[in-house]
């Protein structure tokens, strides 16, 4: 009978444990993912409202450091390296802390993208980046924070903070002509080595020898730096076609590379596989 009770004293605990009360958050998450050019970019935020109350110079202070939403510290990441107000920033992630002033704001992306809020200690090296933009009066009141991209151009877009009756508008540069460039000149230039050997590979796997054999040659003309592993599948593909002083010569060449990169394993590979063909 005690271990009865036991066994439902514990239950009940358990459950009083799981549950939790659900209330709507009163400024709910939201997570923007936008496309800019080539460049993907992700914004994750919370979403505070006015509720009758006077925003900027009251409930956010003027010139005092904002987390730019509600919460946790809003975070934004970058695909690439872009440019912000004209300065460059490399691609990860950021908190985005404001200083929102009666004309201009100062706009900080920080390193340290994982605070609660504000930093305790502010540390001015995590400033990857820091512009001043110019605080617009729009002619609607905007009820709820609002953090949002428009104007894309093949290379840029517009990112604005909206709540009340001001928009702060900055523009995020993208390197989407370069990104362009280099896909057409890597398309247009055909397979590369690595292409080449991931094919060598597979078609000695499926027994397709010639055509092995025709890919591994290919990627090795590519190579600008002889590569040991390239040259050790080389000899086993000519081994398996029935090239044997091919598959030797390869195998010499692998086991030079691998003794100056000091790769043991692959020096062994390559003398067992040079004893059993009767390499001299």
């Amino acid at each position: 009978m005690k271990k009865i009770v036991l066994f439902f004293s514990v239950a009940l605990l358990s459950i009083g444990i799981e549950a939790q009360v659900k209330t709507p958050q009163p400024s709910p998450s939201s997570k923007i993912e936008q496309v800019i050019g080539l460049t993907d970019v992700t914004v994750a935020y919370s979403r505070p409202s006015m509720k009758g109350r006077a925003i900027f110079g009251n409930l956010v202070p003027y010139d005092k450091l904002w987390r730019t939403g509600a919460n946790k510290n809003t975070q934004i990441t970058f695909s690439d390296d872009v440019k912000i107000g004209g300065k460059e920033l490399k691609k990860g992630t950021y908190a985005i802390y404001t200083k929102p002033g009666k004309e201009n704001w100062e706009v900080i992306f920080y390193s340290d993208a994982n605070n609660w809020g504000t930093p305790q200690k502010w540390d001015a090296t995590k400033a990857a980046l820091t512009t001043t933009v110019k605080a617009t009066t729009i002619p609607i009141n905007v009820e709820t924070f609002t953090i949002m991209f428009s104007d894309f151009k093949m290379d840029s877009a517009i990112l604005s903070f909206l709540w009340a009756t001001t928009e702060v508008a900055l523009k995020v540069e993208v390197p989407s002509k370069e990104k362009a460039m280099a896909s057409i000149k890597k398309v247009m230039d055909g397979p590369s080595a690595g292409d080449h050997y991931q094919a060598a590979t597979f078609y000695k796997e499926v027994g397709e020898i010639a055509k092995a054999k025709e890919h591994i040659d290919k990627a090795i003309s590519l190579r600008k730096n002889p590569a040991f592993w390239y040259h050790r599948q080389q000899s086993l593909i000519y081994a398996k076609s029935g090239d044997k002083a091919g598959a030797i010569k390869a195998a010499k060449t692998s086991l030079q590379l691998a003794e100056k990169a000091g790769n043991a394993d692959y020096v062994k590979l390559n003398k067992d596989s040079l004893l059993e063909w009767g390499a001299k």
